[in-house]
């Protein structure tokens, strides 16, 4: 069995250098993808187990986590606007329960430095 040869050209079209490839997904416009939100769940989490042990806040940690989590599922169903709008809830919960416990840690520090 020997191999035909053939002749021909054969195209392919290539998107111009320096552009990402096109992305055909939900929420693209013009065939770029969208930016994903952020959902912050591992911050969260982080928040929950931190406030919970170390300063005794734990009830400010959950909210965030809730918002992470409904985040994440917002995102996981297409729903762009409504990822972000929970994320950055998230992001701002996450913030304040960091501060908190920065704080926390700080007066305990203090009262034990304070008390020697």
């Amino acid at each position: 069995m020997a191999c035909k040869e053939q002749t021909g050209s054969v195209s392919i079209d290539l998107p111009p250098p320096g552009l990402p490839p096109p992305y055909p997904g939900p929420g693209a416009q013009q065939g770029f993808p969208a930016e994903q939100p952020r959902d912050f769940v591992l911050w969260s989490l982080f928040n929950v187990l931190l406030c919970q042990k170390l300063a005794c806040l734990g009830c400010l940690g959950f909210p965030a986590l809730i918002f992470s989590i409904k985040a994440r599922d917002r995102k996981v169903l297409g729903d762009l606007e409504g990822a972000r709008s929970y994320g950055t809830t998230a992001k701002v919960l996450n913030i304040i329960g960091s501060l908190l416990v920065i704080v926390a840690i700080a007066v305990v520090f203090l009262f034990f430095y304070w008390r020697a």
